[in-house]
């Protein structure tokens, strides 16, 4: 079940800390990597690194990419600068094609210094694989600090700040109220603070020309700012061949591209085609639809739920289809549940062989098992979890063992143990979801009237909407599973009319 354990003190001092405000933008390249990272009004913010960039569309040409010529760089509210169409453009149209050379990446390419280089890669290997784009994020920084960078038209025109939550206020964290993100948070927190300490480490007797920042100082800020700047800009795509001939898939930073904001529905795709001769990937963005005047680039960044839009890319979704609740599979809660539910002498906490078996092949028991699982989303209830629950509820294990897993862990399968059985569950279910409810210290209508209140800030505005979100995903299952009580319950012709 979610967990109030998280460390809400040291998050607060982790974020107290992480939270290096004080610095200004300078409009020279060669500056300290100290970067702004306050709230902001929009996912991403208006601001940019320095005043007035280079113009990126002219330097994507130059550089031999092809930029559609109705497409140009506008104010797209509430998401800051984006690309949007100044004509209408016909479906299958080419956006944007970038040659190899340009997209930024972290590889094989040792640049022009290989000792340098050879440092950038020890400090990425401190780096856990989960947090993947703090690797890249090095390379971001090496080019912004380096003169002359071939990258910096592109580094200048990144946001100088962004709105995830490793730099909202302490206050702003605990507004969360939800603890598996309150975790994560956390986690990236500690990660940025120790990882300073490492890079002092590293870097405190390494000579300038061998050093990947040309000896400017880097801080937990600056970190924080390239790791943001990567999780909420980045594309996992193919890059160089092997010498096995295939291709390794490799987070990189796309110039232009990664300006396209994100849509379920988008009317744009990237595409990658070879170069000429083989010697690299071409990335092209492709009109799905045709798109109309006026109206934004957008490309689909994944079937995510808000905890990863909030914390990669700095902004909550409503309504979301992929949101979902995370629960910790537990039999003592489940049993509370189920005589919540009226269900009598529920036994989820003393399994019976064969229910154990279940667990097993369920991967809900044992040193390797997978406890966490989710309401919401597409599914509505995790199929790990609705199969335990009719196996344990079912009021005839010798007709259980006959069903096959996969029907039991699917709801649009109706009453496959009988309906006595599946009102139990159903019920147990929505049990589940009032006690999920309640480790929330606020009501909705409370959110909701917060909300309302002129003067809040834009990081308390996103925590509130970001657990508006997490509530209605529960109220909703709630809602769904109560008309699918209705539905079984006799002489309902009424309630599904």
């Amino acid at each position: 079940m979610m967990s109030s354990s998280s460390s809400k003190a040291m998050v607060t001092m982790a974020i107290r800390d992480l939270h290096l405000l004080t610095s200004t933008t300078c409009i020279t390249h060669r500056r300290l990597l100290t970067c702004a990272a306050t709230s902001a009004v929009s996912a991403f913010s208006s601001g940019r690194l320095v005043p007035q960039p280079p113009d990126l569309i002219k330097w994507v040409k130059r550089e031999g990419g092809f930029v559609h010529p109705s497409i140009k760089i506008a104010q797209t509210d509430p998401h800051g600068f984006g690309l949007v169409a100044s004509e209408e453009i016909p479906k299958g149209s080419d956006l944007i094609s970038l040659p190899p050379h340009v997209p930024l990446r972290f590889d094989s390419d040792r640049g022009d210094n290989a000792a340098s280089y050879s440092v950038l890669v020890n400090l990425s290997r401190q780096v856990p694989e989960e947090l993947w784009a703090m690797r890249l994020g090095l390379k971001l920084l090496q080019e912004r600090a380096k003169k002359g960078s071939f990258w910096w038209p592109y580094i200048s025109n990144l946001p100088d700040t962004y709105t995830v939550p490793i730099f909202f206020s302490g206050e702003d964290i605990k507004n969360l109220q939800y603890a598996p993100l309150l975790h994560q948070v956390n986690k990236r927190c500690r990660f940025l603070l120790e990882f300073d300490k490492s890079v002092r480490q590293m870097l405190e007797d390494v000579e300038l020309d061998e050093h990947p920042f040309g000896g400017q100082d880097v801080d937990a800020s600056s970190l924080g700012w390239a790791m943001s700047a990567v999780s909420s800009r980045a594309f996992r795509l193919y890059g160089e061949k092997l010498s096995d001939g295939n291709r390794v898939n490799l987070p990189m930073m796309l110039p232009l591209v990664d300006m396209c904001n994100h849509s379920f529905n988008p009317n744009a795709n990237i595409v990658q085609e070879l170069s000429g001769g083989d010697k690299g990937m071409l990335v092209k963005v492709v009109a799905e639809m045709k798109i109309q005047r006026d109206e934004p680039l957008l490309l689909n960044y994944g079937c995510l739920n808000n905890d990863l839009f909030l914390l990669d890319y700095g902004f909550v979704i409503t309504s979301n289809p992929y949101d979902c609740i995370e629960l910790k599979y537990n039999g003592g809660l489940l049993d509370a549940a189920s005589m919540a539910a009226g269900v009598s002498s529920p036994n989820f906490s003393s399994p019976t062989p064969y229910q154990h078996h279940i667990l097993s092949q369920l991967n809900l028991t044992g040193e390797t098992s997978l406890l966490k699982v989710t309401i919401g989303g597409r599914d509505m209830v995790e199929g790990r979890l609705l199969a335990a629950l009719r196996v344990f509820l079912a009021n005839d294990e010798e007709t259980a063992k006959k069903i096959e897993l996969d029907t039991l862990m699917s709801l649009s399968v109706e009453a496959p143990l009988g309906k006595e059985t599946e009102i139990a569950v159903l019920r147990t279910m929505i049990a589940l979801c009032v006690i999920a409810l309640g480790h929330f210290p606020t009501k909705l209508t409370e959110d909701e009237s917060l909300l309302k209140k002129n003067g809040v800030s834009s990081s308390t505005e996103l925590a509130l909407r970001f657990r508006i979100e997490k509530k209605s995903v529960i109220i909703n299952v709630m809602r769904d599973l109560t008309r699918k009580v209705k539905s079984l319950l006799p002489d309902n012709s009424s309630a599904n009319s």
